[in-house]
């Protein structure tokens, strides 16, 4: 389905509860990533909730404007979306890029949001982590997406996946290598302008933080501050997990999201 929201045209799904006799759940993913990623943890969250997932500005089938783009403005692109669809409220559930547009989100909007998850995420970037988004969103504009599939690869996933899972690599190669290269590169410049720590520090709804003990693109120090500065908040770690930590140990990573949003 599409909805144009401010001359954004966004991809989204709803699935589920019908709409109106359960709580809403959304899902945002990664950078680089689409709605797709999130195959493990649907049919677990369809049992109970309305589920809503979009594709960010720039990936899957939302439409790519010219970048850069900035947190604030992608936060703004669901805020529409959510409103257009009459949703009030919702539980976030957002990993890594997904994580950084759900504390926005939260800081901007914070009635639109319930319980809200942030996984394998960051909330702030120091000036060597500018020089490396620049450096990447550079790398996409002018050598396309295929150079960067491997490299992300490595990051997203621990070696023993990699020997024990080729398909599901494969299949999250070809999403990175079909990302717009300008998409791409618009949400690295809004990664590479992110400093949530003040805003976080004010929130108080009630989130989880998960973070893979094997995350290099994201390590659990970052996951750490975050959990220090959200009041309330709970840090739960996978072990044997990198960055998409949902697809590498899903079971772990569904009975915490589960736990966690139905109050068990």
């Amino acid at each position: 389905m599409f909805a144009t929201i401010n001359d954004l045209k966004i991809h989204y799904e709803i699935s589920g509860q019908k709409p109106g006799t359960a709580p809403w759940v959304t899902l945002s993913h990664s950078l680089a990533s689409s709605m797709v990623m999130w195959k493990p943890q649907l049919e677990l969250l369809e049992h109970s909730f309305s589920v809503l997932r979009y594709d960010t500005r720039g990936h899957g089938g939302t439409q790519t404007t010219s970048p850069p783009y900035s947190l604030e403005q992608l936060a703004d692109d669901i805020r529409g979306l959510l409103a257009h669809l009459g949703i009030q409220k919702t539980h976030w559930l957002g990993l890594s890029l997904g994580g950084m547009i759900g504390q926005v989100l939260a800081i901007n909007h914070p009635t639109c949001l319930d319980k809200v998850i942030i996984a394998n995420s960051n909330s702030q970037v120091a000036p060597p982590g500018v020089v490396m988004w620049n450096e990447r969103a550079q790398s996409a504009k002018t050598s396309g997406m295929q150079p960067l599939v491997a490299p992300t690869l490595a990051r997203w996933f621990t070696e023993p996946f990699h020997i024990s899972h080729p398909q599901v690599l494969r299949e999250i190669g070809d999403i990175i290598a079909s990302t717009n290269p300008e998409g791409y590169a618009g949400c690295c410049a809004a990664i590479s302008n992110m400093n949530n720590i003040q805003g976080i520090k004010k929130l108080s709804h009630p989130a989880l933080v998960v973070v893979g003990l094997e995350d290099t693109a994201t390590p659990l120090a970052m996951s750490q501050i975050i959990h220090e500065n959200w009041q309330g908040s709970i840090l739960k770690t996978i072990p044997h997990a990198a960055h998409l930590s949902n697809l590498e140990q899903a079971g772990v990573f569904n009975e915490l999201i589960i736990e966690f949003l139905k109050g068990i």
